[in-house]
């Protein structure tokens, strides 16, 4: 203890520089678990889930970084003591090089490993990184006068056992800050309600559904901008903060339109969402069995997309897919003004004679007694249908059947999406890895199907966030991918077991199924498998937190 804090030693002030260091890299190190607390949206259960299911592989890294360098510092102390010198305490901090070279090596192979989004520095998380900043110093402190105090041989060296508090230091960072964020996301909403308050006469629109809200959401942006001027939530912003930070950012006086897309993990997340944007109009698209992880069951998946039309009340407008019986279930129960589409003549407004083809989708919107033909750049029965859950908000709206045509031509495919992409030596690439749900993955194939001519390809991870019925829906994906491909990559081993006896079990031929730990391996085999004129279908991506 006197030697620690003999101030004139240099020990002390060691320390304290040690601590500092251990900390900065210790916040670079800590970048996958603060990583996967962002994708999980900062709940923590998501973030604990994924830390019990890849305990051995993130756990692993760090004992092995702990025990090289460790004993790479014990070794270095040992041998400075047994030559004993006036300065043996002083180079027995060479033993700390190992530490860093081995924490070098992690760090290496951490920043290499393929990121489908990588951590962003938001605000929020750079006050939860200045936090784990802060932790870490104090902490790294306290180990190495624990250190000095009880074990001479390790000393400084104490800092590389610092790793081993990652997985926990990360979320507490978290978890200390909460009560701040929660004050400072009140703060944010306030100002989002009090912008919105200043536009009386602003058309306000909520989007819903399990899958196809952003196809729906872009779809009806360029349809009503045949009209208006409308601003909408870019890319996926579909929470709480998503939508305030587009009002106070992007949304302006010229703007007539405002159309909010709404996603939830949870009951009474969209109900959260309307009470910021207060919509007066709404579309439920699908709804399936998607994050059924978190929602517990599809009946709360039901309940909490009905949170939109909940809201909307007798005085608002709702349009329904006739062709999902969920959102059908829900449209029988509303008691404002609805409108419900489907394919085929079931309801006063439907499309018919769809047909599809590489170069996009041709079809008739009916209305009535009245027909118009449409073109669109999209792919498959399923966008059809997102296209018709538009024209009801688009005729309400004012605009007239031609009106709403034209701007279906100028519907562009959203990225990642069953996006169709010319490869080189005329192969064809339908990429569709932002889709993660059993209907999506069923109309990714249809579309595949239409390519008689062509080898195909099927690159898949397979279907996640299906709690209990994750391998059955795997296992039938299987036997759906079977009827249409050629070939096979299964990326990742999460669903590799029940997709390939899926396979295995329609027949399809085992030395046709290849496995490969991640994307860009699936993308090795396939560079050695290619041939002209194939078509690949890329279904889905995991998220990081499977990686």
């Amino acid at each position: 203890m006197i030697d620690f804090f003999d101030f004139s030693s240099g020990h002390f002030y060691v320390a304290v520089i040690l601590s500092f260091l251990n900390a900065m890299l210790l916040c670079f190190e800590g970048y996958k678990f603060m990583q996967i607390i962002q994708l999980n949206g900062y709940h923590l259960t998501g973030y604990f889930d994924w830390l019990k299911n890849t305990r051995e592989k993130y756990f692993g890294r760090i004992i092995m970084l702990v025990l090289l360098s460790c004993a790479g510092i014990v070794v270095t102390n040992v041998i400075f003591r047994i030559f004993a010198t006036p300065l043996q305490y002083y180079l027995s901090y060479l033993g700390l090089i190992f530490y860093f070279l081995f924490s070098g090596i992690y760090l290496k192979v951490l920043y290499d490993s393929p990121k489908k989004i990588p951590l962003k520095m938001t605000a929020r998380m750079r006050r939860s990184m200045g936090v784990f900043f802060v932790l870490s110093v104090f902490l790294t402190f306290a180990l190495l006068l624990l250190s000095s105090l009880f074990t001479q041989i390790f000393r400084y060296g104490a800092v590389a056992l610092m790793p081993l508090l990652l997985p926990l230091l990360a979320p507490f960072s978290h978890f200390l800050m909460i009560p701040i964020e929660k004050k400072i996301s009140k703060n944010y909403i306030k100002k989002a309600e009090k912008k919105l308050s200043q536009f009386p006469n602003l058309i306000r629109i909520g989007i819903t559904g399990s899958y196809g809200k952003t196809t729906i959401k872009n779809a009806l942006k360029v349809i009503l901008s045949e009209k208006y001027s409308v601003c909408i939530t870019p890319q996926n912003y579909n929470t709480p903060m998503g939508i305030t930070k587009t009002v106070l950012n992007d949304l302006k006086l010229t703007h007539q339109i405002f159309i909010a897309e709404m996603g939830a993990r949870k009951v009474g997340d969209i109900k959260e969402l309307c009470e910021i944007v207060k919509p007066t109009y709404g579309i439920i698209g699908t709804i399936g069995e998607q994050h059924m992880a978190t929602f517990g069951s599809f009946e709360n998946v039901k309940r909490t997309k009905a949170e939109l039309a909940d809201f909307l009340g007798k005085d608002g407008f709702c349009v329904f897919n006739g062709d999902n019986e969920k959102s059908l279930e829900i449209a029988e129960r509303f008691v404002g003004e609805r409108s419900v589409v489907a394919i085929e003549n079931k309801f006063k407004i439907y499309a018919k004679n769809i047909k599809t083809s590489t170069k996009g989708t041709d079809f008739e919107i009916c209305v009535g007694d009245n027909a118009i033909k449409c073109n669109t750049k999209l792919l498959g029965e399923h966008n059809i249908i997102n296209i018709l859950l538009c024209v009801p908000m688009a005729l309400k709206l004012g605009l007239n059947l031609k009106e709403i045509a034209n701007g279906i031509s100028k519907i562009s495919p959203v990225e990642h999406r069953l996006q169709l992409v010319n490869a080189p030596n005329n192969v064809i690439i339908l990429d569709d890895t932002y889709n993660a749900s059993i209907e999506g993955s069923r109309r990714a194939l249809e579309v595949l199907s239409m390519f008689n001519d062509r080898r195909k390809i099927v690159i898949t991870p397979g279907l996640v966030e299906l709690g209990t019925m994750e391998r059955l829906a795997n296992y039938e994906f299987g036997e759906r991918i079977s009827e249409i491909a050629d070939i096979v990559i299964i990326v990742n081993h999460t669903n590799e077991i029940a997709l390939k006896q899926g396979l295995i079990d329609k027949e399809f031929d085992e030395e046709k199924i290849y496995n490969a730990e991640n994307t860009i391996k699936a993308q090795e085999i396939l560079t050695k498998i290619i041939k002209q004129n194939d078509v690949i279908l890329w279904e889905n991506d995991l998220p990081d937190s499977y990686i």
